[in-house]
């Protein structure tokens, strides 16, 4: 059973030492381990990034399964490390996870009493280096929404000082860094709309170019208009001949989702991405449980 209840990174922030919801004021051996090698620490000993960009831990169910096994070790840093490049952070245990953190959440949640870790201090070495190492882990991970991708990537830029530079270190197109800071223009009904998977990417990217005060207005006409089941007099029924022009076409297909299919064969997570920010994360999930079905 379950013996600890964080939800939220700043939460586990302060699960640690005898606040752990695990091995409380249980003592174990205190020798670190060198860098670049696994051993096994026990929570108290841990702590999770207080600078996490993601906002939430999300549904940890999936990762139950870490009380019997932990398939990959977290990448830590030593309270030392982090102290110097974030001297206000005031960290109560020996070791900040850096990557893994929704591991150590589980870990507080489901009663597993230590984790393995590897140390590598040379991800502190300024702020920018270890929010890359943040952003590139999370991109496209679970629970880690568009949203908080923005915020995290807006923070990179500051850290760099150009858009440019942190397109180079996130391996990424200036486009993407473009598109997601755009994210952050739209009001925030909107931004909560496009985490839920309500409100498409493609279509906030559209509606972020809009003025801060129509933006809710223009989406909302937008959902009425295009709101299935009704004539061209808002009554329900099929829609009439006349309200669709004989000589429109259907919406041509992202560009990027077109140029992630030519390289499927090399990059297949590619055309993931691409479909899931095109038809947003309902849609992408309606195509998940299709393809299912078909796989059966």
């Amino acid at each position: 059973m379950g013996r600890g209840g964080v939800k939220t990174f700043e939460g586990l922030v302060d699960a640690v030492g005898d606040h752990s919801s695990v091995d409380g004021n249980a003592h174990r051996p205190a020798i670190g381990p060198r860098s670049g090698q696994s051993r096994s620490v026990p929570l108290r000993d841990l702590v999770a990034n207080p600078h996490n960009p993601r906002d939430s831990v999300g549904d940890l169910t999936e990762l139950a399964s870490i009380v019997e096994f932990q398939l990959q070790p977290v990448v830590a840093v030593t309270r030392s490390a982090f102290e110097a490049i974030y001297p206000d952070a005031n960290v109560k245990a020996r070791w900040v996870v850096i990557i893994g953190n929704r591991r150590l959440a589980a870990a507080q949640k489901f009663g597993r009493p230590e984790l393995d870790i590897v140390i590598k201090d040379e991800l502190a070495k300024d702020r920018a280096t270890l929010l890359t190492a943040v952003i590139a882990e999370n991109v496209d991970r679970s629970g880690f929404d568009v949203i908080e991708e923005a915020k995290a990537v807006e923070s990179l830029v500051g850290e760099y000082g150009s858009a440019d530079a942190a397109a180079d270190h996130l391996r990424k197109s200036k486009t993407w860094v473009s598109q997601r800071r755009a994210l952050l223009k739209l009001a925030p009904d909107l931004q909560e709309a496009t985490r839920r998977g309500d409100l498409a990417i493609r279509e906030a990217r559209s509606l972020a170019r809009v003025p801060l005060e129509q933006q809710v207005a223009r989406w909302s006409a937008t959902r009425d208009r295009d709101r299935p089941g009704e004539n061209s007099n808002g009554e329900p029924g099929e829609r009439s001949e006349e309200s669709t022009p004989k000589n429109q076409s259907a919406p041509p297909v992202a560009r990027s989702v077109t140029k992630a299919l030519r390289k499927f064969d090399t990059e297949p997570d590619a055309l993931a991405v691409a479909l899931r920010d095109h038809l947003g994360e309902a849609g992408a999930k309606t195509l998940v449980g299709q393809l299912r079905k078909l796989l059966k």
